[in-house]
């Protein structure tokens, strides 16, 4: 009965639509790697809106003879997802239980579209309601009963049966049941190959698949060709306002056979010559000695004159020709074609995050204190803060981000169980030990280096004897349980001596020292939580209503059973910055709600910095962010605090400035902050940074010249992006700074700017720098469209594409922005420091 209702659901089209997606492909490698066909003479301007490009230009050719082994290896590809059994399953369809929760479990019918990129879905019931999601919107396929979902229902269905499509960003996971595990391990094999042939598709790949999925999308009545109403339909599509005459010229020059429909490879000129990069064909004819290729001099000129590629410029010019000229006869001449010089600056090598720093670049011998960590609020939310939903899933992604620092607020539960969840609140509860097993699992996948367990700990001792067993069961030898070596330290260990260790912080009894002498008390009566979040709503803001309450802190003995799993994050209450000079050691650590930080940093900003050289600080959201929102994270860095909590369930700048800084030195979760912030015997204050020892300003010159196919932001028909394009500077304040391009009517395909903006920056080496695109709008709020956020250290100069992110984090290929890039010194004003 089943398979009858799958076969049903088959499109009778779909082999034909499969067939001619493989000749499309066919004919796409043919025109990338066969000689262009244009006529030479060149067309009379047209008039178009906006600033589309000119068009006047003779498209570049490539040797017909270069079909390159990345070619062949992508065809090859092709052919082994033709006859994959589990892929051709999968095209076939499946009738899988899509499960939501143990109460909620339905019937879907799953197939694999013909591009084999794509995941369309129906209910069973009659009707045309259904829905698709991308292949490359899945981060991972997890087997048998690895979520939440799929554990609630263990006892129904056999892990062999289930699995869960992980998705990137903040999107919720998919939780499926097949009818047998034949069928599940189908779906597992075979979108773990369809992810892994996204992830390992090359550049050129990539461009060809995007010109396969407009040809698809403009083709309406799927005749395999594409009329001058439906190329009208897909240039709206596609962000792009060309008048009538424009586009019907442009048509007319591409339908060769002259049938009034483009078909294959007429429909590839026509997307040529609609790309054709007008900015980067003159920026590559100033630099070609005769105007049709790069020779080695020439393509070493540019690199070390723009590029600021240094000596070996001419090993580097061998290297790109190597790796991006399509051309063989342009390799063999050590030349590099119009096409290749565009690879080369659509590549990672050729975008503004400099190479060397996305590795680990950074000394990770140092204390602990030296080093920005990132660091998550309420983990365990996925929502917001008051009736939000709990799950170890925020553990996971945040883990999977890179995030080494999570929250864990721990409450008496049901059966001598400790529970997870925000207190005083309606959030869902979630149980301790399903936290720690899933810490456990996910702690060192992005990053080996330590993760810190912040607990909010308000149970009784009992329970929390049932946390410390279950800290050690799970994590076993995970888990710091003495100092590095079994000695008494006199400073914090490195990220490099703790690699795959989970730190307990929290209350300690009695000193570092008397534990490791055998000293300690059974039990300490007192506070057992240095902070309480759901109660302790900033003073301030109460005032400014007229209401004044004192936080509630949790009065009750620490088991010494959970207090000897803390080891160098003894938590303590911060009475003054006189009093820890005097009195802390270097393994105690204090949190700060967000205004209490803000106090200290206005009243004594250099004595935080220098606290901060020599202890940890955690800084967390104000107790009144009950929607899950953030405080700007750069300020507290700017003081040196280290554990700068953030809701990452919340998208928007401030975790974009969070995303930015943390993207550099592999990602680890881990950056070591500036040397003037590291020396204990060094003053540095952020609100007088000219002060400072070594203090350079520099200049930062931006032009921004274009964008490439930025996405469609409002879904109403015809609409077409007005993009405008904003810097901003994120530092000390004294280089808090925003700047914009004017805004470019109707043409979010490629629009040109060419604008110049100019920022003096006083602390490079705190700067963040967030690019964002966004559709003007003169009556209302402009919409956001993407953005990308980097360290000014982290920058390459010169010639640059900036890729886009999404509101999430996510990319959003081909988006892009090219501009131009100089970091410059500037003369200092007087006698230096």
């Amino acid at each position: 009965m089943l398979t009858q209702y799958r076969l049903s659901l088959v499109s009778r089209h779909s082999a034909g639509a499969w067939r001619q997606a493989r000749r499309l492909a066919g004919r796409i490698w043919e025109r990338a790697s066969g000689p262009g066909t244009l006529p030479v003479s060149r067309p009379p301007h047209p008039h178009t809106t906006a600033s589309h490009p000119d068009l006047r230009d003779v498209l570049p050719s490539i040797d017909a003879r270069s079909v390159t082994k990345q070619q062949m290896a992508s065809i090859r590809s092709g052919l082994r997802i033709q006859g994959d059994d589990n892929l051709q399953s999968m095209i076939v369809g499946t009738v899988m239980r899509k499960v939501k929760s143990r109460s909620w479990k339905k019937q879907r019918y799953f197939k694999l579209q013909e591009d084999c990129k794509t995941i369309w879905y129906k209910s069973k019931k009659a009707g045309k309601a259904h829905s698709t999601f991308s292949v490359s919107d899945v981060e991972a396929v997890r087997e048998g009963h690895q979520s939440e979902v799929l554990l609630s229902i263990a006892d129904e269905f056999p892990p062999g049966r289930c699995f869960t499509l992980v998705f990137r960003g903040r999107r919720g996971n998919l939780d499926l049941v097949a009818d047998s595990a034949e069928e599940a391990q189908s779906w597992i094999k075979g979108m773990r190959k369809l992810i892994e042939n996204l992830e390992n598709m090359g550049e050129r790949e990539k461009l060809d698949q995007w010109i396969c999925d407009w040809f698809k999308k403009a083709d309406k009545n799927k005749d395999g060709r594409m009329n001058f109403k439906e190329v009208q339909d897909l240039l709206k599509m596609m962000n792009v306002d060309m008048n009538e005459h424009h586009a019907l010229r442009l048509f007319r020059m591409a339908d060769r056979s002259q049938s009034g429909t483009l078909e294959g490879d007429e429909f590839v000129q026509f997307y040529k010559m609609l790309t054709q990069r007008d900015d980067v064909l003159r920026l590559f004819q100033n630099y070609s000695s005769d105007g049709q290729k790069m020779t080695l001099c020439d393509l070493e000129e540019f690199l070390r004159g723009e590029q600021l590629e240094g000596n070996q410029s001419q090993q580097r010019a061998l290297e790109l020709i190597d790796c991006y000229e399509p051309s063989d006869t342009a390799k063999m001449f050590h030349a590099m074609s119009i096409d290749g010089f565009l690879m080369y600056l659509s590549s990672a090598e050729g975008s503004i995050f400099h190479p060397r720093q996305q590795g680990i670049y950074q000394d990770m011998s140092q204390p602990l204190c030296h080093y920005y960590i990132s660091s998550s609020h309420n983990t365990y939310l996925l929502e917001d803060q008051l009736r939000g939903q709990s799950s170890v899933e925020g553990y996971i992604r945040a883990l999977k981000r890179g995030c080494r620092c999570v929250e864990v607020d721990c409450w008496d539960g049901p059966n001598g169980e400790p529970i997870v969840y925000h207190g005083h609140t309606f959030t869902s509860k979630i149980l301790f030990k399903d936290v720690i097993a899933a810490v456990g699992s996910y702690a060192f996948k992005a990053s080996e280096h330590p993760v810190i367990l912040s607990i909010e700990n308000h149970c009784s001792v009992d329970q929390q004897r049932s946390m410390a067993q279950h800290l050690d069961h799970i994590l076993g030898d995970k888990l710091l349980k003495t100092t590095v070596g079994g000695k008494i330290p006199m400073g914090l260990p490195s990220p490099e001596d703790l690699k795959g260790k989970i730190l307990l912080k929290g209350k300690k009894i009695g000193s570092l020292e008397d534990s490791l002498n055998g000293m300690g008390e059974d039990s300490l009566m007192g506070e057992v939580s240095d902070e309480d979040e759901a109660a302790d709503i900033d003073e301030d803001n109460l005032r400014s209503d007229g209401l004044h309450r004192r936080a509630r802190k949790s009065k009750q003995r620490l088991s010494k059973e959970l207090s000897d799993c803390v080891v160098y994050c003894k938590s303590v209450h911060f009475s003054s910055f006189k009093h820890s000079r005097i009195h802390s050691k270097f393994y105690e650590i204090s949190s700060f709600g967000e205004s209490k930080a803000r106090k200290h940093m206005r009243e004594s900003g250099a004595e935080f910095v220098h606290h901060n050289s020599r202890q940890l600080t955690r800084v967390y959201p104000s107790g009144l962010r009950t929607d899950s929102s953030n405080f700007n994270p750069q300020d507290m860095w700017n003081a040196g605090c280290q554990i700068v909590a953030l809701n990452f369930q919340t998208a928007g700048v401030e975790m974009d400035l969070n995303d930015g800084l943390f993207s550099q030195n592999g990602r680890c979760g881990y950056v070591l902050k500036p040397e003037f912030m590291r020396s204990y015997e060094r003053r540095f204050d952020p609100e007088c940074p000219q002060n400072y020892e070594g203090y350079q300003p520099v200049s930062l010159a931006i032009q921004v010249i274009s964008g490439q196919q930025l996405p469609k932001v409002n879904i109403k028909e015809g609409s077409i992006v007005d993009p405008l394009v904003r810097v901003e500077i994120h530092g000390v304040p004294m280089d808090q700074a925003k700047q914009e391009t004017r805004y470019i009517d109707n043409n979010g395909f490629n629009p040109v700017w060419n604008d110049n903006l100019q920022f003096n920056i006083h602390v490079p080496e705190l700067a963040l720098i967030r690019f964002v695109v966004e559709d003007y709008d003169k009556t209302s709020k402009n919409d956001f469209v993407g953005q990308y956020t980097l360290p000014l250290t982290c920058i390459q100069q010169g010639y640059r594409h900036i890729h886009l992110l999404s509101k999430d984090g996510t990319s959003i290929p081909p988006a892009s922005l090219f501009v131009h890039i100089r970091i410059s010194d500037l003369p200092l004003s007087g006698p230096g420091p």
